[in-house]
């Protein structure tokens, strides 16, 4: 077996931890704010140990950043914290699989993205994966206690469902955007030194932001530090995974073997959190899941 299949595996395991853990989190202690600080907060200490022993080790010297580097990292480290918020939020209005799933919108809203944005075609393979998401989308929108009129399908769940699958995309190009600019041939060097420094500003933008709006929530993250240590070593790990993988194996392969993740997440629903799953939800997620699929293997 080539070494990037269990290395992306385990990636998408520890996502799916991560955001279980964060769950938890949600579910018995913390609001949607503290549940996704505590990721940022934990991870990057050790983040920020890991890369100073690899440049002890490696000798290699630490990355000088310009201002390019900083827009671009702020701009996705901001847009990586409202979209973790939309997800553990997400979790309150329906089950844990479908919150995964609306995150994976996150492929398809980066091309659809690149094309309103960017002007950068998506040809036919594009535009059918969208259209088999949309309907995907219809599907999960509706929720399983049904309702009235438009708001059986534009509702609080879609909203956040849809914004976190738009600023994971936008997360995506500002830290690309940020490890490009280093300038350094070091892959290792240029993702982990961009790793420690969004991590490290998530942390204090995220504990400031409490510290005004939401007064003892900070005391209430740190006295969590239990699940909370979980929480940002599974962080660490997945993401480190993820990036390694990358440069294993092509990006597109990558991405359809790491949709392996909804499999953790339906196990998640019924075996951890015993939550139900409707007929509509399980056939929304396989179209959301085939236009995925469609656009990874479309990019390749």
């Amino acid at each position: 077996m080539q070494a990037w299949i269990p290395i992306t595996i385990l990636a998408a395991f520890s996502q799916n931890l991560r955001f279980m853990l964060q769950k938890r989190l949600k579910d018995t202690r913390l609001s949607a704010t503290g549940a996704t600080f505590a990721r940022f907060v934990y991870s990057a200490p050790l983040v920020a140990v890991l890369m100073a022993g690899y440049f002890a080790v490696t000798g290699l010297d630490v990355p000088r950043p310009d201002a390019r580097f900083f827009v671009f990292a702020f701009t996705g480290g901001i847009a990586q914290i409202l979209a973790t918020i939309c997800v553990v939020a997400l979790f309150a209005e329906r089950n844990f699989a479908v919150g995964i799933t609306f995150k994976k919108t996150e492929v398809v809203l980066t091309a659809l993205t690149g094309l309103l944005v960017l002007g950068e075609g998506i040809g036919m393979a594009g535009a059918l994966a969208i259209g088999i998401g949309f309907f995907g989308l219809i599907l999960l929108s509706d929720p399983p206690e049904g309702g009235k009129g438009w708001r059986r399908f534009f509702n609080k769940a879609a909203a956040l469902g849809l914004g976190a699958g738009l600023l994971f995309s936008f997360s995506a190009i500002g830290y690309r955007g940020a490890s490009l600019s280093l300038g350094v041939e070091d892959v290792v060097s240029r993702a982990g030194f961009t790793l420690a420094i969004v991590t490290a500003f998530q942390s204090l933008v995220m504990a400031s932001w409490m510290v005004l709006r939401e007064k003892g929530e900070v005391t209430r993250v740190l006295k969590a530090w239990r699940v909370g240590v979980l929480v940002g070593l599974s962080s660490m790990i997945g993401s480190f995974c993820w990036f390694t993988a990358f440069t294993l194996q092509n990006a597109a392969l990558v991405k359809a073997l790491g949709q392996v993740e909804l499999l953790f997440s339906y196990a998640a629903t019924l075996f951890v959190f015993r939550e139900k799953v409707s007929g509509r939800e399980y056939a929304g997620t396989a179209l959301i899941l085939a236009s995925v699929l469609v656009l990874v293997l479309y990019l390749k």
